[in-house]
């Protein structure tokens, strides 16, 4: 039998479909995660997060060909939703087709890359432009199907919406969410712009997961806190990635979909907005000509 999807689809602004839960593979070693992928795959994901900056593109890529290998009657390419980003050393032109060559020929096992996000804004304009223009490229031919942005504050949306030659609109920025830095501006900003947000440390790194409203929360729904910070982010209408390298954790962190919070329970967490990072932070990186206005 086929181990079906759980997690509901959400449509991008490119007309294309996204899962509404993934797992990120933020510091997780090349060598363990063809496995974490595999394992996350047979549990229900369909959507995983990678990219140059942390080395494990292959990885990720082998554990979905192994998955896609295991029963390709069921196990289709394109129920599998697979990420990964520019660094920003590779920002400008030349230097992100360069980069794109390079992340294609290390997941080609998977043929083509579902989601290519610019790390962070961290250049200048000339070379945020030009990788725009070398990711619009690519959907043009069909080796990405969705472009975006990551860590992008309102400022650097509104330059590459004002792109001359803007043709491929972002179809997500990928931020730090969680009840301790809710980002409600800039959400609200591109959700008028219908671009979807994925939350990355929904967990807070695991830093508050023994807040007393939260432990009191997860006695309530009878989950875990971290459940409980999952769910959080699907309601307010987020694509969490809770980042794990524990095996034992997958199942639980997807065993999300069986339960809502009451609308005051969000209020509540809603609440705690301190905006508090446990991540950096270049959504407050100056654009060019903010540089000269910084001491």
């Amino acid at each position: 039998m086929s181990n079906e999807p759980k997690a509901p689809l959400v449509k991008l602004n490119s007309g294309n479909y996204i899962p509404v839960l993934g797992i990120g593979f933020y510091l997780t070693p090349e060598d363990e995660a063809a496995n974490i992928a595999y394992e996350a795959l047979k549990t229900g994901y369909r959507m995983l997060d990678s990219a140059e900056a942390y080395a494990n593109e292959r990885g990720v890529a082998e554990g979905i060909s192994r998955w896609l290998k295991e029963d390709p009657t069921h196990n289709k390419r394109e129920d599998v939703f697979f990420t990964t980003k520019i660094n920003d050393k590779f920002h400008g032109y030349e230097e992100t087709k360069k980069a794109l060559k390079d992340s294609l020929e290390k997941t080609n096992k998977i043929g083509y890359i579902n989601l290519v996000l610019v790390h962070s804004p961290q250049s200048n304009y000339e070379k945020r432009h030009g990788t725009w223009r070398a990711l619009q490229e690519a959907v043009a031919d069909g080796s990405v199907k969705n472009i975006g942005v990551s860590n992008y504050g309102i400022k650097h949306l509104k330059e590459l919406l004002s792109y001359p030659d803007l043709k491929v609109k972002p179809v997500i920025n990928q931020l730090e969410l969680h009840p301790w830095l809710t980002r409600d501006e800039l959400v609200d900003f591109c959700r008028k712009h219908g671009i979807a947000i994925e939350a990355y440390s929904p967990l807070t790194r695991a830093k508050k997961l023994d807040d007393p409203d939260l432990v009191k929360l997860a006695s309530k729904y009878g989950k875990s806190p971290a459940q409980i910070l999952i769910r959080w982010s699907l309601d307010k209408g987020f694509i969490p990635l809770p980042k794990t390298v524990h095996l034992p954790r997958l199942a639980p962190n997807f065993d999300v979909f069986d339960f809502k919070l009451d609308a005051e329970d969000v209020k509540l967490l809603n609440g705690k907005n301190e905006d508090l990072k446990f991540c950096w932070d270049p959504t407050v990186y100056p654009l060019d000509n903010e540089k000269t206005e910084k001491k």
